[in-house]
């Protein structure tokens, strides 16, 4: 059985207080769940503060984003993956549209991240998504299975295991609108069935693969229906402790 997971990024948002207040609210509302892993994605500057408020909570801490290159060294602005482990972190996000688009990331990029975090202990989260042009043009699952199979690349079958992958259409990304859950669903097998063909069946079952793009608390539960939807990366619905908490009560 894959256990889901409900991870929230919140993006740029968020100054340190308004950060803590969050948390400090959503905790007695989720305190109670079982049945998915909770995740949230401060920005880097609440990473601390917000893993202090969290400490013995059922909520873990992600962050955005990391440095490709482990360790301490002449890296101005960067954030290693030890870094991360030492402000509270146990989950990254790599990969995301955003970073793809506004700063250049290449999928050789996200894979050596991916190797950092790895390497660190951490869990990797990472993102991979066709935009509008792409789906028009029939290359959906051609974009995809290449970012999946550049992000894989020459980890092995233990590696594999301890990451997830999000699938996330850029075009259903802070827009409103949100892939059907037949349309996520067929991505989301695509993707299995790509893994399996690489590493085996074994490492394919077992991996869990997120969806994102407008995720809300009237739409996840359809989505989470599905067989191989095993949990949400969500955006702006998860600023919000009350939206986030009924999209993690989704069952």
């Amino acid at each position: 059985m894959r256990r889901p997971v409900i991870a929230g990024n919140w993006k740029m948002h968020k100054l340190i207080a308004e950060a803590i207040q969050t948390v400090v609210h959503l905790k007695p509302l989720v305190a109670q769940v079982t049945h998915c892993e909770i995740v949230v994605a401060p920005p880097f500057t609440a990473l601390w503060a917000v893993a202090q408020q969290l400490e013995g909570s059922n909520i873990m801490i992600a962050a955005q984003d990391v440095c490709d290159v482990n360790g301490f060294g002449a890296r101005t602005g960067e954030i290693s993956a030890l870094m991360l482990r030492d402000a509270g972190c146990e989950y990254v996000i790599i990969g995301h549209s955003e970073r793809r688009q506004f700063y250049g990331e290449t999928d050789e990029l996200v894979r050596r991240k991916i190797g950092a975090a790895l390497e660190a202990g951490l869990k990797p989260i990472v993102c991979v998504g066709e935009t509008l042009e792409e789906r028009d043009a029939g290359r959906a699952e051609a974009v995809v299975t290449r970012q999946v199979e550049a992000a894989l690349s020459g980890l092995s079958p233990g590696e594999v295991s301890r990451l997830l992958i999000a699938y996330e259409p850029v075009w259903a990304i802070g827009t409103g609108r949100t892939a059907s859950p037949a349309q996520a669903q067929a991505m989301h097998a695509c993707i299995r069935q790509r893994v399996a063909s690489l590493l085996g069946q074994e490492v394919a079952d077992g991996l869990r693969i997120l969806y994102g793009g407008s995720i809300r608390p009237d739409n996840i539960r359809p989505l989470m229906a599905e067989p191989d939807i095993d949990g949400a990366l969500v955006g702006g619905a998860s600023l919000d402790p009350q939206s986030f908490s009924e999209i993690v009560q989704y069952r």
